[in-house]
């Protein structure tokens, strides 16, 4: 039976571009976040919003969940009343990068009253919420997964089945924010030794753009780590928060994970200093302030 009636919480500056795909696919979106600019812009692109959590979930479908942790998803839920008001066969839909072990303690208590769970985090950051070209991690019994699946669609071109469990999905993007996390430490080091001896930078990110050295993390990331004051697209805290649950991950699972461990002191020291809002390719002004150099 096809989704029409949804519920979205969180629109920012992910959120809210998201919320506009599903407007514009002629879905019903009823939507809600702790600022009434946000609802207020969430109306202008034709959807409805909601004074609180209860009542943009009232009757429906499902909903949607792009909060900052399993902490904020927790409340929504349960604290404010969220999965109460909606409809009794109604899907819950995580989207925001949570520990595993937190994303199936979760999905058991919405399980528990008969609605369904897909556990389904996303990357691709701003850009990709933007131009809905996210890729989304999936994991859900199969059929709870192709109730859901057209509206995931208007989200992303990516939409991976990773998985039947809750905290399935959340392990795939564990994964994958590791990499992108020591990716990001990595150019910003290589880049550091450059300026450190004096090499062109634009000449150096041009050879290694274009050399086995390269990365898309590195291709993205590094024209940035040259500005001052880039756009930010994902800031340095969204790793230290992601590179945690990583560690985290890791601890639960037993495995070894040093470069992970590196890299998230390198963010937090980043955010230390009191940058944590700055764009994520920041992290090169923890190597600066290492390596004495002022800008």
């Amino acid at each position: 039976m096809a989704v029409n009636r949804l519920a979205f919480v969180g629109l920012g500056s992910m959120g809210m571009p998201m919320a506009r795909h599903l407007v514009a696919a002629g879905l019903g979106v009823r939507g809600y976040d702790i600022r009434p600019e946000s609802r207020a812009a969430l109306v202008a692109a034709g959807g409805e919003r909601a004074e609180t959590v209860a009542q943009a979930a009232g009757g429906a479908e499902a909903i949607l969940l792009m909060v900052v942790n399993a902490s904020q998803a927790e409340d929504v839920l349960f604290q404010q009343g969220g999965l109460d008001a909606l409809a009794p066969d109604a899907t819950v839909v995580l989207m925001a990068t949570c520990p595993p072990q937190a994303v199936a303690d979760l999905a058991a208590r919405v399980l528990a009253t008969g609605r369904r769970f897909v556990d389904a985090p996303v990357s691709g950051g701003v850009v990709g919420a933007e131009a809905a070209t996210l890729t989304i991690m999936a994991a859900a019994p199969p059929e709870t997964l192709a109730a859901i699946r057209p509206v995931l669609d208007r989200l992303g071109d990516r939409v991976f089945h990773v998985g039947t469990e809750p905290g399935q999905g959340a392990t795939v993007k564990a994964v994958n924010q590791l990499l992108c996390g020591v990716h990001i430490a990595a150019t910003a080091e290589a880049l550091a030794l450059a300026e450190q001896v004096g090499v062109d930078l634009s000449v150096v990110l041009e050879i290694l753009s274009g050399s086995s050295a390269a990365s898309w993390m590195l291709r993205d990331r590094g024209p940035r780590m040259l500005e001052d004051e880039p756009r930010v697209t994902s800031a340095v805290d969204i790793f230290v928060k992601d590179l945690g649950i990583v560690l985290e991950a890791g601890r639960g699972a037993k495995a070894a994970l040093p470069l992970a461990g590196l890299a998230h002191q390198l963010f937090l020291s980043t955010s230390g200093r009191g940058e944590g809002a700055l764009d994520d390719s920041q992290v090169v002004r923890a190597y600066r302030a290492l390596n004495g150099i002022k800008r």
